[in-house]
């Protein structure tokens, strides 16, 4: 039988045949060119990590499956996952038992590699960071007002080894692995001009330090303390000393002195005892601590003029310090303590720092010296955040 249709006419029907039913597909399945990727909505997501399997072993390289893409969520192709002692005290069960195997990782930096039809925040390409958070309520007053740290129903969903239902593992898994799943509320457009290996630890270390900063409203030429110079505490120099800050920075490791210097410090104070801190007695307009273990307070609270504010954002074992309340009634000093910062100001600290070009200082490993690195962090060697070149997993 003749054809009766020319070549070129009938290598067009051919094209819109085809196109045709790519349309009847398009519900379950998306196709995205810029990354020569095709993912069915519909199906779990292949993952590969590193995953602790009990309180005392070693992280080890474990293949699991993430949710399927939801409308409202994107995939992120992960490119640098920042190491947080916190990391540390979880897989360890420092602060209660866990489920394991987990994959550890809140300091998270990509690229989107996958959007849902809903999605408006993100297009495939962006970089995009996750932190602490994957997941809150989103009606109660803390959610509404943009503090999702706080829910106040089903509280936040850690972006690891938190029971989550749509999770196929039963709880969030998180950074140390090549990709994530999340809702795009919850991760963080991260801008052009900060390269993502400095942008993941701003999500953890970075707003850590900022919000209980930026709520004591401190003022041009205020005194700070820094206790605790590691991956927070870096940071937390950075960043008051980009506000106008005096920088006071206390240390019991002589090694850091002249690195705290080049951060900003305007002076540095080793601490050897309680004897070390007595000159600083009610100097202080403000103080934060990161110290992620149980430590003798009362001399640096002291520190702190009456009146003034103390904040505790280090986590020890269980979450046990100790305060000597009489001291307290006689320093008058306000002791607080401070998780995280929600979604806007999370925002906030990234835009500030790409802006104004304040970065952490950070060691890239690869992920086979991620249980090397976890010691280094714990004997106070790491200089000063340990980031994975997710590439390596």
């Amino acid at each position: 039988m003749q054809d009766k249709y020319p070549p070129s006419r009938r290598k067009f029907i051919q094209q819109i045949s085809f196109a045709a039913s790519g349309l009847l597909l398009a519900d379950h399945i998306q196709l995205f060119s810029q990354t020569n990727k095709l993912y069915d909505m519909s199906k779990n997501i292949d993952s590969k990590g590193f995953a602790g399997k009990d309180e005392k072993g070693a992280l080890v390289s474990w293949s699991f499956e993430r949710r399927p893409i939801g409308d409202s969520d994107i995939l992120i192709d992960i490119k640098f996952s920042g190491i947080c002692h916190s990391d540390i005290h979880t897989i360890q069960g420092h602060w209660g038992k866990q489920q394991y195997p987990q994959v550890p990782g809140h300091e998270i930096a990509g690229i989107v590699s996958a959007v849902g039809k809903n999605v408006t925040k993100f297009k495939i390409g962006d970089k995009a960071g996750v932190g602490c958070m994957v997941n809150s309520c989103m009606k109660c007053e803390s959610c509404k007002n943009g503090e999702e740290q706080h829910c106040e129903t089903t509280g936040m969903v850690g972006t690891y080894g938190t029971p989550e239902k749509s999770s196929p593992t039963g709880i969030t898994q998180g950074g140390y692995s090549n990709n994530i799943v999340v809702t795009e509320h919850f991760a963080i457009k991260i801008p052009e001009n900060i390269e993502l290996q400095f942008a993941a630890p701003l999500l953890c270390a970075g707003i850590t330090t900022y919000s209980p900063m930026m709520k004591v409203k401190f003022k041009k030429g205020d005194k700070i303390g820094v206790v605790g110079i590691g991956g927070l505490g870096h940071m937390a120099i950075k960043l008051a000393v980009s506000k106008g800050a005096e920088v006071y920075a206390f240390t019991t490791s002589t090694s850091k002195v002249n690195d705290i210097k080049g951060f900003g410090a305007k002076e540095v104070i080793v601490v050897n005892s309680g004897e070390d801190l007595k000159p600083w007695k009610g100097k202080l307009d403000f103080m934060i601590s990161t110290v992620p273990y149980a430590y003798e307070m009362t001399s640096y609270i002291d520190c702190v003029k009456p009146y003034g504010y103390f904040t505790q954002v280090g986590i020890p074992i269980n979450g046990e310090l100790t305060l000597n309340n009489t001291n307290m009634l006689f320093n008058r000093v306000n002791f607080n303590a401070s998780l995280i910062g929600g979604i806007p100001e999370t925002q906030e600290v990234m835009d500030y720092c790409a802006k104004h070009k304040i970065y952490p200082q950070i060691q890239i490993i690869k992920a086979e010296e991620i249980n090397d690195a976890w010691k280094k962090v714990i004997n106070k060697e790491a200089r000063y955040r340990y980031v994975i070149d997710a590439a390596t997993i």
